[in-house]
């Protein structure tokens, strides 16, 4: 079973994409991760993130044994692989990682912003998780200032919303809901409620298909 998760930041997609693995045994894969790393290799070598060679060579080299995700998770990191994702040839040297991924029994769990319309098309299980962008960007930073980061959430919500129209405006894979996802709303659900809301989803999509 292959369960897609696609949804803009601070979604909550990452927390579901875990505990929904976790819930029925599959393996994992957060997307977004990915994408950072390469993010994070450009940097690391003093090389701007829109430098398409750079980000392209860091793609073909990418070692997911080797993430440290707290450094992954930093700010910097963050919107320096919003602008990588937007890269069409880093996108294509990353498909063949993720949906190889997704194919190995007996199934897994992605989250990210093209999982269900890009990545795995056919996915037995499509959901798009979203917020407002006031709640997201409160959730984002109170993740922050749980990192001991002192950051003003006016600044989290601009850089929100400019990634929300990255994402969803960008030519590669841009960032929407596919067709026949279902639509998990999280602005007034708490983690275990939006937990049970997308196993209900699963449990629901499954039954319709005979358990497949």
């Amino acid at each position: 079973m292959i369960i897609a998760i696609d949804g803009p930041a601070a979604s909550g997609k990452g927390t579901l994409g875990k505990r929904l693995a976790a819930h029925y045994g599959l393996p994992h894969l957060d997307t977004g991760l990915i994408y950072r790393a390469v993010a994070k290799s450009v940097l690391d070598a003093g090389r701007r993130p829109d430098d398409a060679d750079a980000a392209v060579a860091a793609a073909k080299a990418l070692d997911p044994a080797r993430f440290d995700e707290v450094a992954l998770k930093s700010h910097a990191v963050g919107e320096a692989a919003s602008v990588v994702s937007a890269i069409p040839a880093v996108r294509a040297a990353l498909l063949a990682f993720q949906r190889d991924f997704a194919a190995q029994p007996p199934g897994a769990v992605l989250d990210g912003r093209d999982i269900g319309t890009v990545i795995c098309p056919h996915a037995d299980v499509k959901i798009y998780v979203t917020a407002t962008p006031e709640v997201r960007a409160r959730r984002r930073a109170a993740e922050y200032r749980a990192q001991g980061r002192d950051i003003d959430e006016a600044t989290v919500l601009a850089d929100i919303v400019k990634r929300d129209e990255r994402d969803s405006q960008r030519a590669a894979a841009p960032l929407k809901q596919a067709p026949d996802a279902y639509l998990l709303d999280t602005t007034h659900l708490a983690i275990d409620p939006a937990i049970r809301a997308a196993i209900d989803i699963v449990e629901a999509t499954r039954a319709g298909r005979g358990r497949d």
